[in-house]
């Protein structure tokens, strides 16, 4: 997916933030939004914005020295999110579709996005979680029940700190024991690593892999090995967020995108509305 005027705006907001984390003071910040939107004037559209998110971030730590401007929020997200797993795992047993509910369940904690979003509210996630089940659902869910049921291995990328803990309850669902999970291989914004993974327990649910990138997506080019070794032998991959889809929306696996669309322009890409839940599949097999 290729990087949108909309999507200018939207760096330029991440880049404060992220100044913002790491220092009080205005005079850097100032220095590093000058010198992000000096490059912005050059960058090249036709990327997907996790490629040019990435750059931006990797400038952002070789001006501050900070490798990791999201780890106290990150640490929160998925604290939160375990104190409620309980409740939603009795939810997903009682209902009568639990493949469904649980999917819905991970698709509302995509909302813990703070590359699509500033701040995020406690409430927030309670709010979403609360009414999961009541949004309709877009795409081919029978389609994805019976991939699911064919598959032998199923590779689950993960997008966000907290999202990831929701994303364990559709992980039970999909059989724990066909799945490998794969997280980012180095901290980006508030996606989920390798230390995410083993802080909330995905470990010892299922093998658990870094993509050995630090792009908010997945770029195959950008990817270690055994990352790619994964993808490429996996029957079904489960692509988490909104920039999983931006970097394999053309991947051409058999892969199924589960988001929660947040920005215009990855609305007008699905031709959905924004709010939206989606569970759709790649392009290549529709």
């Amino acid at each position: 997916m290729k990087t949108g005027l909309d999507c200018i705006p939207c760096f330029v907001r991440q880049t404060l933030d992220a100044s913002r984390k790491v220092t009080d003071d205005p005079a850097i910040h100032v220095q590093i939004l000058r010198e992000v939107l000096r490059w912005m004037g050059e960058m090249d559209l036709s990327l997907s914005p996790p490629v040019l998110a990435q750059r931006i971030h990797r400038r952002l730590r070789e001006l501050t020295g900070i490798d990791d401007p999201y780890r106290e929020e990150k640490d929160q997200h998925n604290q939160m999110a375990l104190s409620l797993l309980p409740g939603l795992r009795a939810q997903v047993a009682a209902s009568p579709d639990p493949l469904m509910t649980a999917a819905h369940l991970a698709i509302a904690g995509n909302i813990i996005d703070l590359g699509a979003k500033s701040g995020l509210d406690e409430s927030e996630v309670h709010e979403a979680l609360l009414h999961a089940a009541e949004k309709p659902l877009e795409g081919d869910l029978e389609t994805f029940r019976e991939e699911v049921a064919k598959a032998a291995t199923i590779l689950y990328l993960a997008d966000n700190c907290g999202e990831i803990v929701f994303d364990s309850l559709l992980i039970e669902q999909l059989g724990p024991q066909r799945v490998t999970l794969a997280v980012r291989g180095m901290p980006i914004i508030n996606d989920a690593t390798l230390q995410d993974a083993v802080s909330v327990g995905l470990d010892k649910l299922v093998p658990t892999l870094g993509n050995g990138s630090d792009a908010p997506g997945t770029v195959l080019d950008d990817c270690s090995d055994e990352f790619k070794n994964a993808f490429e032998s996996a029957d079904l991959i489960v692509s988490k967020g909104q920039g999983n889809f931006e970097t394999l929306s053309d991947c051409g696996k058999n892969i199924f995108f589960l988001l929660k669309v947040k920005c215009p322009v990855v609305a007008v890409s699905v031709g959905l509305p924004v709010g939206t839940h989606v569970l759709r599949r790649g392009r290549r097999f529709l």
